[in-house]
Order: C-alpha cells, then sequence, then structure tokens
C-alpha cells in the first residue's frame, strides 16, 4: 500500500483513528467537519480521496463505517 499522503490527508486519517479509539464508532462526515472548521463537501471530497487512495475502507451506505488502514505507526500526531 503507497503510505505517502499529505499532511492534511495524515490529519483526517489521525482524526478518524483516534475518535474511532475513544468513541468506540466512526466519525460521521459531520463529526469531522466540525473537528477541521470545513464544508460537508470539504469531508466528503477528502473521505473519497482517502478510500480511491486505499488509506481508508468504508461500507456505502452504511453511517460511521469508515476504517482506517494505515498502520497506527505511520499516522501523524492530530494537531
Amino acid at each position: 500500500m503507497n503510505t505517502l499522503f499529505t499532511k492534511r490527508q495524515g490529519q483526517y486519517l489521525a482524526f478518524i483513528y483516534y475518535y474511532t479509539k475513544i468513541h468506540h464508532r466512526a466519525p460521521a462526515e459531520a463529526d469531522i467537519q466540525v473537528h477541521f472548521k470545513v464544508s460537508a463537501p470539504t469531508v466528503h471530497q477528502m473521505v473519497l480521496t482517502l478510500d480511491r487512495r486505499g488509506f481508508i475502507e468504508r461500507v456505502p451506505g452504511q453511517a460511521r463505517s469508515i476504517r482506517v488502514l494505515v498502520a497506527t505507526s505511520e499516522l501523524p500526531d492530530l494537531e
């Protein structure tokens, strides 16, 4: 797997990972939107990009199904 991701993509991946660890369920796109203070379409495009690049997997049509596929040792610290 290609683990070269941008700084911003790394922050999204770290947020998804830590949110899931703390809350025992994946974040909704709305949770990501609130954290990063961005628009819903911005979050959705990033989720699609992360999925397409193989950094996450999700179940289409199922809420809160995002799962990070990047090793935790490769995730950056969440800023």
